[in-house]
């Protein structure tokens, strides 16, 4: 019974593929072939009569005996690799991503920590946030070449071929691993990156880490009107001109946004004249990398990335993908060129820039341009410097010429003082750390007796200026209860560090006591809830902050004092307190 029905199955076996055969010009590969099925259900049969209907022709018989070959005999050809190389892989197969031509992978990208899914989900799995997951496409030509996945820098995506962007670039030989004492011999900082004399070069060199470094991809974000596009168009003036260990070279700016009329007139208002500065518009970015090649830059600009597109990567200029992709051929063209490469970065209504979050793991250096719309003083912050400290910051102000370098950030957030005057009660200084600096801001408080309204705050953590007020109240038997209690940090400066807790306590009692605080005095502490004064972090740097800026007084914990008088610091009288009732009686006792 059982060898008939398995004859029924071999003869609707061999009628079925031989009308395949006959409707089709092209042989059919089944997905288990006769043969194969031949060898694992019996030892012989006249299956083998199917492939003899292939004789007649020559091209269908050639590619069964292909697909035989790498369908049926897997086994073989896996045990002879296995034989000719121990491992059983090569690295080929393991860095490869053997994808089918024609197909795209979609892929779903969260804007806030580049997180990457398979499928959408309402939320990233990652940060939690919700409706941030965007939809990201990569095509086939991205997975043969070994590039795709979320962040990586080599890839090409939605059918972009580097050979097309980067067909100029110079061929490199077979690169060999070198030793790392190789490597760094001989060289200096000074020799390996790019000097940006002067002030303002200096201080822009100081929050890259000590220059511009050959080959980097730095990315420039801050609000619309900052002043990104003048920050850039300084830096251009500066590389351009050279320096003393550096001749004057090309420098290329391109703009997607302005024309060539409207950057020229700025650089006039900035009183820039230096013939090595060229501009050029353009979004392109196939035709800024052939202009760069004809002209061989010192420095390549690009303002902005949200501008510039790539013809063989779907979707418009600013979009997901082209971001991504437009970023990641700068990178490559940095890095094969040793040019460095400019960005400058849209931001969200949130602060963040604009586009998938992998944009910024991409790139080398984030710089983000802060500043408030009221005032002139500009910030340039470093959050991510993969050749130098994220600690350092670059204090400038807008003027008609342009940005210029502050030479004494903290006169920002103080203000005028007049000493031995009543109207001064309930202001101190606090000492705050923003990065490696240091910054004296001014902390106002007002006790409104009757007041209606109890509390209010402006630049003070709500919830830290309760506990403050709380503590005087309990450990230093002030009478704050029936007060109006209003708090403010001066110039619209937000304080956020606790070693302003001191300075905040101070201004209290200033105010309710009616006492103003003596000029040139500063605080640095924080204040704990048994009313006891905390050490906080740099407490060097800070007392040599405020000795630098003429104050003749600094109160700071009981524990440091000895060791802050050891620095010498003459100039400067070093007051040590314990809790708040030893604050109140050196500070606020009449002579």
């Amino acid at each position: 019974m059982l060898i008939a029905d398995m004859r029924c199955f071999r003869c609707f076996y061999t009628r079925a593929h031989s009308l395949l055969l006959l409707r089709s010009s092209t042989p059919v590969t089944f997905p288990i072939s006769p043969d194969r099925f031949r060898l694992r259900r019996f030892s012989s049969s006249p299956v083998t009569s199917v492939f003899d209907l292939h004789s007649s022709n020559q091209d269908a018989s050639s590619n069964i005996d292909d697909n035989k070959d790498t369908k049926i005999g897997f086994s073989d050809e896996k045990s002879r690799k296995s034989a000719s190389n121990p491992r059983g892989w090569s690295p080929g197969e393991v860095v490869m991503n053997k994808s089918k031509k024609g197909k795209s992978k979609t892929v779903w990208v969260c804007e806030s920590c580049g997180h990457s899914e398979g499928q959408w989900w309402g939320s990233c799995r990652t940060c939690h946030k919700v409706g941030t997951m965007k939809r990201f496409s990569q095509g086939s030509e991205l997975s043969a070449s070994g590039g795709g996945g979320g962040g990586g820098s080599n890839s090409t995506g939605s059918g972009f071929s580097e050979s097309k962007g980067l067909s100029w670039l110079p061929e490199q030989a077979t690169v060999q691993p070198h030793r790392l004492t190789d490597v760094i011999h001989g060289i200096t900082q000074q020799q390996w990156r790019i000097s940006l004399p002067g002030l303002f070069g200096n201080e822009v060199g100081r929050v890259l880490g000590g220059g511009l470094a050959p080959g980097s991809l730095i990315l420039i974000g801050g609000d619309p009107g900052i002043g990104k596009s003048t920050l850039l168009l300084q830096i251009a003036a500066i590389i351009a001109e050279g320096s003393e260990l550096a001749e004057p070279a090309p420098v290329l700016y391109i703009s997607g946004e302005e024309s060539v009329e409207q950057i020229g007139s700025r650089a006039d208002r900035m009183k820039i004249q230096t013939e090595e500065l060229y501009l050029f518009s353009s979004s392109d970015l196939q035709d800024i990398l052939n202009k760069a090649h004809r002209l061989s830059p010192r420095a390549l600009i690009i303002d902005s990335i949200q501008t510039v597109y790539l013809k063989d990567v779907t979707g418009s200029a600013g979009g997901l993908t082209q971001v991504k992709e437009c970023t990641s051929t700068l990178l490559r063209f940095a890095k094969k060129s040793n040019i460095p490469v400019f960005l400058v970065g849209h931001v969200t209504k949130a602060g963040d820039i604009a586009g998938p979050r992998v944009l910024e793991h991409i790139v080398d250096v984030v710089l983000y341009l802060e500043g408030e719309e009221s005032s002139t003083y500009r910030l340039l912050r470093s959050v991510k410097n993969r050749f130098g400290s994220t600690d350092e910051l670059g204090v400038f102000e807008m003027a008609n010429s342009g940005l210029e370098v502050v030479s004494n950030p903290s006169g920002i957030y103080l203000s005028q003082q007049n000493p031995d005057s009543d109207i001064l009660a309930g202001l101190a200084v606090a000492v705050v750390m923003d990065g490696s600096r240091s910054f004296l801001i001014e902390v106002q408080a007002l006790c409104s007796p009757g007041s209606t309204v109890s509390r209010h705050v402006n630049g003070v953590q709500a919830s830290r200026a309760d506990m403050i007020i709380a503590v005087l109240m309990k450990q230093a038997g002030l009478r704050i209860q029936e007060n109006g209690i209003f708090l403010n940090v001066a110039n619209g400066m937000a304080l956020s560090e606790t070693a302003g807790d001191l300075a905040i306590a101070a201004a209290i009692c200033s105010s309710f006591l009616e006492f103003p605080i003596p000029h040139g005095v500063a605080f640095i502490g924080e204040i704990g809830l048994g009313g006891e004064v905390r050490t906080v972090p740099r407490m060097e740097k800070r007392v040599s902050t405020v000795a630098k800026l003429g104050f003749n007084k600094c109160v700071v914990p009981k524990s440091v004092e000895e060791s802050l008088k050891a620095l010498n610091l003459k100039e400067i009288e070093i007051i040590g307190c314990k809790n708040l009732k030893e604050l109140i009686n050196a500070v606020f006792r009449r002579d």
